[in-house]
């Protein structure tokens, strides 16, 4: 598997999304119901970033699947899009309560529901990576919190807002190198070795809002 993501369709009817998704990057695999879907998942060897879950199946539709998913602690968190003919607000709550992520209604056009994939993929990342980032910050007595200069946590509140070396220089009227003197202090008191760390481990600690 070389895909963008990895996508299981859980249809009893999955061929157009089966051909459509391969052509826009995803990797697939497809159930075709929710008694299948569930071996898939529980199988070790495989890894899927999201789950495509039609609502009206034979032998285990929709809502049981997402409730076998949801209660099931290696699968809990997994993104599921319900697909269904169903449109009722009532249904679509329920759906959302159980904990579906996303939904969408038959007839649905291809552009928006790969902009909805995209999305909560996008968001998936996202999340991943900051929790990487915090459990790769780790705060003990040699972290030197309180040895940073006024600068130094200007520099940093800086950073936190997103500016760059040069933008940092031309606020604070000093040269590049100078911004890139004081990171390199902020990394060695903070015990971080890059700016996202530095960051978080800041507003950990309150160092900055």
């Amino acid at each position: 598997m070389g895909g963008i993501a990895s996508i299981l369709i859980v249809d009893d009817n999955p061929k157009y999304l089966a051909d459509a998704l391969p052509m826009y990057g995803y990797d697939i695999a497809v159930a075709n119901d929710g008694i299948e879907a569930l071996k898939l998942l529980s199988n070790d060897n495989k890894h899927f970033d999201l789950i495509l879950l039609d609502v009206m199946m034979p032998n285990m539709d929709g809502w049981d699947t997402l409730k076998a998913i949801r209660n099931n602690k290696n699968l809990k968190y997994i993104p599921v899009i319900m697909i269904t003919a169903v449109s009722e607000e009532q249904k679509v709550v329920s759906g959302l309560k159980i904990g579906a992520d996303d939904y969408v209604v038959k007839p649905f056009i291809l552009p928006n529901l790969l902009a909805r994939i995209e999305a909560i993929l996008r968001r998936c990342k996202w999340q991943a990576e900051n929790s990487e980032a915090k459990k790769e910050i780790s705060i003990n007595k040699e972290t030197n919190i309180d040895a940073l200069t006024p600068k130094e946590k200007e520099v940093l509140a800086l950073v936190a807002k997103g500016a760059s070396n040069q933008e940092i220089a031309d606020k604070l009227f000093v040269r590049d190198v100078t911004v890139k003197t004081h990171l390199n202090s902020i990394f060695k008191k903070l015990k971080v070795t890059n700016r996202t760390q530095a960051v978080l481990l800041a507003m950990q600690t309150n160092l900055i809002s």
